[in-house]
């Protein structure tokens, strides 16, 4: 089962914003996204508007546009969506194995340097 937050349009969106090193408007979103049709400015609004919303995106006034941007990156989304997703379901340790049985060696490689990371920053010894 895939896990998914956000509708097709959502995503498109969300992507756009992630991408951008700033703001965005509504235009701006709507010229930058991939999307695999044309979708109109107030289509596009709406739905930004319903992000906000959600609690997703914050907005700001600026001149007569409103500008959009993620109130977290996609790694801190990721992340939140996997810490619910795991703290919604059986026995937590076996959850987290069975994730754990199907990261390849690079990814194995990767969780071994985020565990000392984390052990560092925590104050955690070896």
């Amino acid at each position: 089962m895939k896990i998914r937050e956000f509708g097709e349009l959502e995503s498109a969106i969300m992507d756009a914003l992630w991408k951008a090193d700033r703001p965005l408007s509504v235009r701006e979103i709507r010229e930058t996204m991939t999307y695999r049709r044309n979708i109109a400015y107030t289509t596009v609004m709406t739905v930004a508007n319903i992000l906000v919303n959600k609690g997703i995106l914050d907005r700001e006034k600026v001149g007569r546009a409103w500008q959009y941007q993620p109130r977290e990156s996609r790694e801190e989304h990721t992340a939140r969506i996997m810490s619910e997703v795991l703290h919604s379901g059986g026995d937590r340790g076996a959850t987290m194995i069975r994730l754990i049985e199907q990261f390849s060696d690079e990814e194995m490689t990767r969780l071994h340097e985020a565990l000392s990371e984390m052990r560092i920053r925590r104050g955690i010894a070896s």
